[in-house]
């Protein structure tokens, strides 16, 4: 069937989008934050167990996760704000409660909080209803931060037919679980139109690494050939360049000097500029004003 919440339209015959900033090609660096929990399966594992038998607790593919949350994050922190590099970060609201100088240390560097669940789980079949988690985890950003939260990806990108809905309810502008275009697009819910904003599976080191399970340095080839490509598309309009990334993967030792090239030929390009998700949900209402109706 057709996409039930964003109208099909050729990336060719759409509307070309002014620079930001001066910048056309707007990169959204995206920190998966994550509450992986100690005392449940765990969502992705690096070794199987012993007979293909599941444990609980699952120790080694536990510290896998927790491994990225004490030495992995702040190889990340350290590199965007050598940069002085805006960043998001998609963020189970759980991390205020199991890493709390985690949540803080982001807080304070000025990332963008985007609500992403409250642990790292499938957002339906949860008790008391797919709505009431989405509030809680928005009201607990809320207090943490001191702000409303404008952005939402749901863990593993996986809604239901109601998420948007819920989402826009709630005071949600935008949601990157729509992966269909490099630009952003206006998405139908039932009551106001909401931001469908650029995210990534094929640049994602959770996709590379994880998944695909590639050899360090695939992640740095992609970003350069996807960047190489902007570089003519940008000419026609402002494009969005979002990178997935998850601190237990691209800042282990052996990859980190990975994300740092990446940064690195990024920074050097006069057509790049790095940008939150607020920073691009507005330049995007901006320039193309929410419909009456999509």
């Amino acid at each position: 069937m057709a996409n039930p919440r964003i109208p099909y339209q050729l990336s060719s015959r759409r509307a070309p989008l002014p620079p930001l900033k001066g910048k056309r090609i707007l990169v959204h660096l995206v920190v998966n934050v994550e509450n992986w929990q100690f005392d449940q399966p765990m969502p992705r594992t690096i070794v199987t167990p012993p007979h293909g038998r599941e444990t609980v607790p699952d120790v080694p593919n536990f510290s896998w996760a927790d491994y990225g949350m004490r030495a992995g994050l702040p190889r990340i922190l350290e590199a965007f704000a050598s940069r002085s590099l805006p960043a998001s970060t998609s963020f189970n609201a759980g991390v205020i409660d199991a890493y709390p100088q985690a949540a803080i240390a982001m807080r304070d560097a000025g990332w963008e909080f985007i609500g992403h669940g409250m642990h790292q789980k499938a957002i339906n079949h949860v008790e008391g209803g797919e709505e009431g988690l989405i509030r809680a985890c928005l009201d607990k950003l809320k207090d943490f931060t001191g702000k409303p939260t404008r952005g939402w990806l749901s863990p593993g990108l996986r809604e239901t037919v109601d998420t948007a809905d819920i989402l826009k309810r709630n005071g949600v502008d935008y949601v990157c679980d729509w992966v269909v275009d490099d630009r952003p697009s206006w998405m139908r819910t039932t009551t106001q139109p909401l931001i469908a904003m650029p995210y990534n599976l094929e640049i994602n080191d959770s996709i590379i690494y994880a998944i695909e399970r590639h050899a360090t340095g695939e992640m740095a080839k992609r970003v350069e050939f996807t960047f190489r490509r902007f570089e003519r598309e940008c000419r026609d309009s402002a494009i969005v360049f979002a990178i997935g990334l998850h601190p237990h993967l691209i800042s282990v030792p052996h990859r980190i000097h990975e994300l740092e090239s990446m940064l690195d030929l990024l920074t050097a390009s006069s057509d790049v500029g790095f940008f939150t998700g607020s920073e691009l949900a507005d330049w995007y209402m901006a320039a193309v004003p929410a419909p009456a109706k999509v």
